[in-house]
C-alpha cells in the first residue's frame, strides 16, 4: 500500500488531533497543541489540508491585534508546509451564550450574536482559501418539547440561512455551506437530526444551491441508520458538499474513533460507494485520538485514519476488478438495477398491458450471500 499524499485531499480539524480529552467524567490528559504545530505534523504525514472552527485557531475574546498575530503565525505555517484550508466552520456550542441555541435561540438578540460571529468568520475563511463552510448545529435542539416550539425553530434556522446566503452573494464569495446532521448530544434532540432532514430543510431556503451536506459518520449510525444509504441520497441529489470520516459502534455517544475503527464493513462499502461515484471533495477526518493516548499515539492515530482509508480504497477497487465479483453482480441481478423501469418511448400503457408470472417470480433466489461473503474475503484480504 502507498504511501498517503496531498493529492488523496484528506484533512482534519484543529479540534480532531487538538483534543485535548477531556469528557464529562475526567479532566485533560494531554496538553494543548498549537495550531502552527499541528500543520507541520499533518503535513510531514502526507495531509492536503487542515480545517478549524473560529475559536481554534483564535481563543475567545482575543483583542485586534492578538487575532491578527494568531492568523499571522497561522497563515506562514500553510505557506511553509503548503497545506491548504479547503473547510472553516464556528463554534456556536462552547460558550454559555449558546446553551439554548444559536440560530434558534429563544432569544433575538443571541441569534443576531450567532450570525455575525458567522460572518466573521467567513471573512477569514475566504482570506484562506476554503470553499465549503460546515454548519453543525450542536446545540440547536431541546431537552424538553415544551421549551422551543419545532415549526418556529425551523423558521429561525431558515431566516439564518438566508441572512448568509445573502451575504456571501453580496460579498461575491466563491463559498457554500455545508450543513452536518446530528441526532443528539450535547442536546438531547438536535434539529435536523439525519441527512433526510436536512435535505428537506434545504429545498426551503431562498438559495438552497448554495447549501450542501456534511454528513459524518458517527452521527448517522448513532441513529441507527445506514451511512452508506444516506451518502448515496446526498450524491444523488448532488448535495456531498462535504463528509466527516469516523469510527462509532452502534447509537452510543458519539464516539469519534479512527475511521474504520467502528463498523469495518460499513466503512468498505464507503469507501467504494465514494470512489465508485468520483467524489473528489475533501476526505475529512472528524475523529478524537482516544483518552488514553500520548502526544505520540495522537500523530499514530491521525496516519491511521489515512492509511486505513487508502487500505479500503485499494481493496474496494480490486474487489470489483475481481471476474469473480462481476459474474456475482449479474448473478445477484445487482446490474439489471442499471437497466431503466420504463424504456425510452414507453408509458404505463406498455406496463399494464404486460403478463408476467408472479409465482415464478416470487422463486427467484438473489444469491446476496454468496456475493456477501465474496465482499468480505475482500475486505480481511483472502484474496
Amino acid at each position: 500500500m502507498r504511501n498517503p499524499n496531498p493529492s488523496d485531499k484528506f484533512t482534519f480539524g484543529l479540534w480532531t488531533v487538538g483534543w485535548q480529552a477531556r469528557d464529562p467524567f475526567g479532566d485533560a490528559t494531554r496538553a494543548a497543541l498549537d495550531p502552527v504545530r499541528t500543520v507541520s505534523e499533518l503535513a510531514d504525514r502526507g495531509a492536503y489540508g487542515v480545517t478549524f472552527h473560529d475559536d481554534d485557531l483564535i481563543p475567545f475574546g482575543s483583542s485586534v491585534s492578538e487575532r491578527t498575530a494568531h492568523i499571522a503565525r497561522f497563515k506562514k505555517a500553510l505557506e511553509s508546509t503548503g497545506m491548504k484550508v479547503p473547510m472553516a466552520t464556528t463554534n456556536l456550542f462552547s460558550h454559555p451564550v449558546f446553551k439554548d441555541g444559536a440560530f434558534t435561540s429563544n432569544n433575538r438578540d443571541i441569534r443576531r450574536y450567532a450570525i455575525r460571529k458567522v460572518m466573521t468568520n467567513i471573512e477569514l475563511a475566504v482570506e484562506l482559501g476554503a470553499k465549503t463552510y460546515v454548519c453543525w448545529g450542536g446545540r440547536e435542539g431541546a431537552e424538553t418539547d415544551i421549551g422551543k416550539d419545532p415549526v418556529v425553530a425551523l423558521e429561525r434556522m431558515r431566516e439564518a440561512f438566508n441572512v448568509l446566503g445573502q451575504y456571501v452573494i453580496d460579498k461575491g464569495y466563491d463559498i457554500k455551506f455545508a450543513l452536518e446532521p446530528k441526532p443528539n448530544e450535547p442536546r438531547g434532540d438536535i434539529f435536523l437530526p439525519t441527512i433526510g432532514h436536512a435535505l428537506a430543510f434545504i429545498n426551503s431556503l431562498e438559495h438552497p444551491e448554495l447549501v450542501g451536506l456534511n454528513p459524518e459518520v458517527g452521527h448517522e449510525q448513532m441513529a441507527g441508520l445506514n451511512f452508506v444509504h444516506g451518502i448515496g441520497q446526498a450524491l444523488y441529489h448532488k448535495k456531498l458538499f462535504h463528509i466527516d470520516l469516523n469510527g462509532q459502534h452502534g447509537p452510543k455517544y458519539d464516539q469519534d474513533l479512527v475511521f474504520g475503527h467502528g463498523d469495518l464493513k460499513s466503512a468498505f462499502f464507503l469507501v467504494d460507494l465514494l470512489e465508485r461515484y468520483k467524489y473528489d471533495g475533501p476526505k475529512h477526518f472528524d475523529y478524537k485520538p482516544m483518552r488514553t493516548e500520548s502526544d505520540e499515539g495522537v500523530w499514530a492515530s491521525a496516519s491511521a485514519n489515512m492509511r486505513t482509508y487508502l487500505i479500503l480504497q485499494e481493496r474496494a477497487t480490486a474487489f470489483r476488478n475481481d471476474p469473480r465479483t462481476k459474474a456475482a453482480l449479474e448473478k445477484s441481478s445487482v446490474t439489471e438495477l442499471l437497466v431503466p423501469t420504463v424504456a425510452a418511448g414507453e408509458s404505463w400503457r406498455e406496463i399494464q398491458g404486460e403478463s408476467f408470472d408472479v409465482e415464478a417470480a416470487g422463486q427467484r433466489g438473489y444469491h446476496y450471500e454468496e456475493l456477501d461473503q465474496l465482499a468480505l474475503e475482500y475486505l480481511i484480504g483472502a484474496f
